[in-house]
């Protein structure tokens, strides 16, 4: 039995990489952010979690950063303070996740920051290291996985670029068991190994590869002109908490293939194609689901939150405001409970509305809305039939956004 600490544990490739250790009858420590942070906590802090562990695994990473926890500080410092615990701790093997066209001259941030975590790791003497490469990893629950899924359960999936660039996906599988054999092997560990599929495909084919995986039928591309895909990647990088961003789509663009013969010798086996990797875990009507939601999930937000900003902003003046003291007359209100009534539920709608569109606590934002809602409602009996009976029923519209509120608040909880 190997005593084993996984940092970054609670991520895509930790959990899978734990489950398949510890199945194999290992100690596994698997450790997230808030259990050992490679940025926040000092050199000795690292060390005393790493005490009694024979191998750590580093699968902590970031596809983009802000504030002190950026790529370079999670990639390259990071990796030099855990060399550093590692050693004080008495560990002896440590296996790093990096990237495919790592290179501290790489073409992007991501690429040049995970370079430099390379760089650490070869000018490290009294620790066995070993740097996996991997191409895309996909999986259930990926980051990479999840986009990708998406853009392909589309009715007409986009073309990324040309449709051409070519990939080598390595299922996240092969990858968790291509660990474990590094951490059972007696022999000394390689110093670093591109860890790729079985053979490289074009972004096109992967995208039908994973829509044939949910079981929805062929359909033609619809053409992404690059220029179109770069302005959604810029976009991305502000709007979503998604790979969606400029590095990726240049890596993609710049291709992301290897020669599997050395993953094929340390597993005995060669990793599998990705049709038959994703065919040993079905999709189900979830996984439909998750797919079809994920373009809805931020349009449903934003929409809400611009309803709420411009009821505010109407509620303040743009709607004539004799015409709304009128209405809170009719419900009973007048003189100071009006002005009250009228300039704070507008500052309510606006600031919900603001506070919506930036993300800031959705779900706690959606109960205040309900409430709100329900308020408004109970106010609203007293209105005149016209409001109730209507035929464009602006009153029993309530019940739709209500229900609109509901799903967002699940799917951002």
């Amino acid at each position: 039995m190997t005593r084993v600490l996984i940092i970054g544990g609670t991520g895509f490739i930790g959990r899978h990489c734990a489950a398949v250790l510890a199945a194999a009858g290992h100690s596994v420590t698997a450790l997230g952010r808030s259990g050992l942070d490679l940025v926040q906590d000092g050199e000795a802090a690292i060390s005393a979690r790493l005490i009694g562990h024979d191998v750590v695994i580093n699968a902590a990473g970031l596809v983009r950063g802000s504030g002190t926890n950026t790529m370079a500080a999670v990639h390259a410092q990071g990796t030099d303070r855990l060399v550093r615990a590692c050693l004080a701790a008495g560990v002896s093997r440590l296996i790093h996740l990096s990237a495919l066209g790592a290179s501290s001259r790489g073409g992007t941030q991501y690429q040049q920051t995970k370079g430099l975590g390379e760089d650490v790791l070869k000018a490290a003497s009294g620790l066995e290291c070993c740097v996996l490469r991997p191409s895309v990893v996909i999986g259930r629950g990926g980051a990479s996985t999840t986009v990708l899924t998406a853009l392909a359960a589309l009715p007409w999936p986009p073309r990324i670029g040309p449709g051409i660039w070519m990939v080598q996906p390595v299922h996240v599988d092969d990858l968790a068991e291509l660990v474990a054999r590094l951490v059972e092997t007696k022999e000394h560990l390689p110093g670093s190994l591109d860890v790729v599929g079985p053979a490289p495909m074009t972004t096109d084919e992967l995208t039908m590869a994973l829509r044939r995986w949910l079981g929805l039928p062929s359909r033609s591309f619809l053409p992404v002109p690059e220029a179109l895909l770069g302005v959604i990647a810029s976009l991305g990088e502000r709007l979503m908490n998604g790979p969606i961003n400029r590095d990726i789509v240049a890596m993609l663009k710049a291709g992301n293939t290897a020669d599997p013969k050395p993953v094929t010798t340390i597993l005995g086996r060669a990793p599998r194609p990705l049709p038959e990797a994703l065919a040993l875990h079905p999709a189900c009507d979830g996984d439909r689901m998750v797919a079809r939601l994920f373009c809805v999930r931020p349009l449903l937000r934003w929409s809400l939150g611009l309803l709420w900003l411009i009821t505010g902003l109407l509620s303040f003046g743009l709607y004539p405001v004799e015409d709304s003291y009128r209405l809170l007359t009719d419900i009973g209100l007048d003189g100071v409970i009006a002005d009250l009534a009228l300039y704070g539920g507008a500052t309510l709608d606006l600031g919900l509305g603001i506070l919506l569109l930036v993300g800031w606590r959705p779900v706690a934002l959606g109960f205040a809305m309900l409430a709100s809602m329900a308020a408004f409602s109970l106010l609203a009996v007293g209105l005149p039939s016209e409001f109730w009976l209507h035929p464009f029923a602006p009153l029993f519209k309530n019940l739709p956004i209500a229900a609109a509120t509901l799903a967002m608040m699940a799917m951002e909880a």
